[in-house]
């Protein structure tokens, strides 16, 4: 049976919602002798249509089914004779003034709230150079704010004063970024900006902080799909984990796994290095290879360390490139390849499963010995597995379910440990670092749970709480190292606007690698992005 195009066409666009109708003879007074009349019904709720009345549903009318002779003209010269497609009523149009009133409401978007915005492009951040909007110039922004209170390490000062806790206020991240789809198969991405700024920050005793290229890269496609792309610059295409190219503006938990950077700012920076790599998507599998000019722990910006003869440490002479790769199984959705960065949660926009596996290997990256002349090399060998999982729960509702777990295994060297905290160091000496970076093995673990969009009300966001673990066994310490997180995010429009309340508690080990106790952390980020 065939309908008309404005009856398909006004439920569309009306609830984008699908159409389940029963259909029952017409009138005897039709003028067709196959004709039927069907009744439809509008959910105010969940703006699906119906065939039969029940709760909370109202009538939008009787709908006859298009005769397949053409129409008899209709003459109309009243304005209430306009249609829903432009039509005349004798040509099985839908007249607006049919429309019950609680109907033509459901049309207009709700005012106010929080969330509420009225761009007049869906992306105006985005300047399309072509019709179809496949090629493009795009400028992004991201600021992320905290507001904090920090219970510190035994012995930590700020400013020469002793401090059991301190609060400060901080940019976590400030980046500007220009990217743009300059032909079917070309692609760049730059991003500018600076971390980690607090009333402490300074360089050379100059509160003004240099900001700098964080990313400078170029691509190009090699085939008419995503199947083999290649790329080069500063660049995180990282191997190891998805975590370790995070795009941060879009992660779940207030902060990223940090564990999965493995390297950073000893021989990257910020993450980054100068790259050369191919990356693509073949059926199910997504990939990435990656070659590195690591950056020597001489330009660091810290102070020599002594050599140990037990303790391994970047090593300071002599120069090996590293190599990455990341491997992906996609059993459901695949996720997007526009440029290396992976996605944080999807907000039930996309249903991911993925297995998940990568490695990051260097010769000679580490060294023990009485002297540097005596010095011993060892390699750096990490790799890690993992399980993904985000996906729509309830797609009414608009819940969803965010999950990650992965073991790391990882060998920077004999006895390997590195102290690092979350965010710029909120004191002077000590502050709120912990053994996070070691020889040995680790989990990381997070879950997040979308609330429903109904929950605050009307263009108010939504809510989604979260949990995430690091659970690790370094040789170096003789307990285990346990961090445990959790927050909420008020997801206010999306990532775009977003409030998080994060708690962190983390242990305090002694020099003999004895835990002794533990402190805990308290955030407020604001995070403006786009």
């Amino acid at each position: 049976m065939k309908y008309k195009p404005s009856l398909v066409l006004l439920s569309g666009c009306l609830l984008a919602a699908p159409l389940y109708a029963e259909e029952k003879p017409a009138s005897s007074d039709s003028d067709t002798t196959a004709s039927y009349v069907i009744d439809l019904y509008v959910d105010t709720k969940t703006k699906q249509i119906y065939a039969e009345p029940g709760e909370g549903r109202v009538r939008m009318g009787s709908f006859e089914k298009v005769p397949e002779k053409p129409a008899k003209p209709v003459a109309t010269s009243s304005p209430e004779g306009a249609v829903a497609d432009g039509k005349a009523k004798g040509e099985g149009g839908v007249l607006v003034r049919d429309l019950p009133k609680s109907v033509e409401k459901s049309q207009e978007k709700p005012q106010g709230g929080f969330g509420y915005a009225n761009w007049k492009e869906k992306d105006p951040f985005k300047f399309n150079l072509n019709p179809d909007g496949s090629q493009y110039i795009k400028f992004g922004f991201l600021n992320q704010v905290w507001a904090r209170y920090e219970q510190t390490n035994p012995g930590s000062t700020v400013l020469g004063e002793s401090v059991d806790d301190v609060t400060d206020i901080s940019l976590r991240r400030t980046r500007f970024v220009l990217q743009g789809q300059l032909t079917d198969r070309v692609y760049f991405y730059t991003q500018y900006g600076m971390n980690n700024f607090n009333f402490l920050s300074q360089n050379a005793d100059n509160r003004k902080l240099q900001s700098f290229f964080h990313d400078a890269f170029g691509e190009l496609r090699l085939t008419q799909g995503h199947q083999m792309i290649v790329g080069g610059g500063l660049v995180m295409a990282n191997g190891l984990s998805r975590f370790s190219s995070p795009s941060v503006s879009t992660i779940m938990t207030m902060d990223v796994p940090l564990l999965a950077q493995a390297t950073a700012d000893r021989t990257d920076q910020f993450n980054r290095r100068l790259s050369v790599y191919l990356r693509g998507q073949i059926g199910p599998l997504n990939y990435r290879v990656t070659a590195s000019d690591p950056f020597p722990i001489n330009t660091a910006g810290l102070p020599p360390e002594v050599i140990s003869p037990v303790n391994a440490q970047f090593a300071r002479t002599g120069h090996r490139k590293q190599y990455q790769g990341f491997f992906m199984w996609n059993f459901w959705d695949k996720e997007p390849m526009t440029n290396p960065y992976m996605q944080g949660t999807y907000l039930g926009k996309k249903s991911i499963l993925n297995l998940e596996a990568g490695f990051i290997t260097q010769k000679n990256a580490t060294w023990t010995g009485l002297t540097e002349a005596t010095a011993q090399f060892h390699d750096m060998n990490l790799w890690s597995v993992a399980a993904y999982l985000d996906a729509p729960v309830d797609k009414v509702k608009e819940t969803a379910i965010s999950a990650y777990i992965g073991y790391f295994n990882t060998n920077y060297g004999p006895n390997y440990l590195r102290m690092n905290g979350n965010g710029v160091n909120p004191a002077s000496v000590g502050g709120n670092a912990f053994p996070m970076f070691g020889t040995g093995n680790q989990w990381y673990g997070q879950i997040g749970y979308l609330l429903p969009k109904d929950l605050l009300g009307g263009n108010n966001g939504q809510l989604m709480p979260y949990f995430s673990f690091i659970s690790a066994d370094f040789d170096r310490l003789h307990d285990q190292m346990n961090v445990f997180n959790g927050g909420i995010n008020w997801l206010i429009k999306g990532h775009n606007s977003k409030l998080t309340f994060d708690i962190q508690n983390r242990p305090i080990f002694n020099a003999a690698g004895y835990k002794i106790s533990n402190r805990n952390q308290f955030v407020l980020q604001y995070q403006i992005a786009f």
